[in-house]
């Protein structure tokens, strides 16, 4: 395991949910090479797709930008090491999207 602490940015998660992102992605930088971030990524996700459900999303990178919909509680944002992790399960759409005229 990485001695690196995370630094959560921001987050909506349960404590419990929180601990375990954060040790998801470092065992995934133990796993993978820091610059194979898709593979950290996926690493992730198959994680919390398993424990949780499915739907999860994960971003890894050391620079991006986003905007997004998540479901209540299962939103994190953290440093770690060099690479920022963005966690969330997405919100499925209640309306077919609008087609233009």
């Amino acid at each position: 395991m990485l001695e690196g602490k995370a630094l959560i940015e921001d987050t909506d998660m349960p404590t419990k949910m929180q601990i375990q992102a954060m040790a998801a992605a470092s065992q995934a930088l133990d796993l993978y090479d820091v610059v194979d971030c898709k593979s950290i990524a996926a690493h992730i996700k198959k994680e919390f797709d398993t424990r949780y459900g499915s739907g999860w999303q994960c971003v890894v990178g050391s620079s991006f930008g986003c905007f997004f919909t998540h479901s209540k509680g299962t939103f994190i944002y953290f440093t770690l090491e060099t690479l920022n992790f963005l966690i969330f399960k997405g919100v499925a759409s209640s309306s077919p999207p609008s087609t233009p005229s």
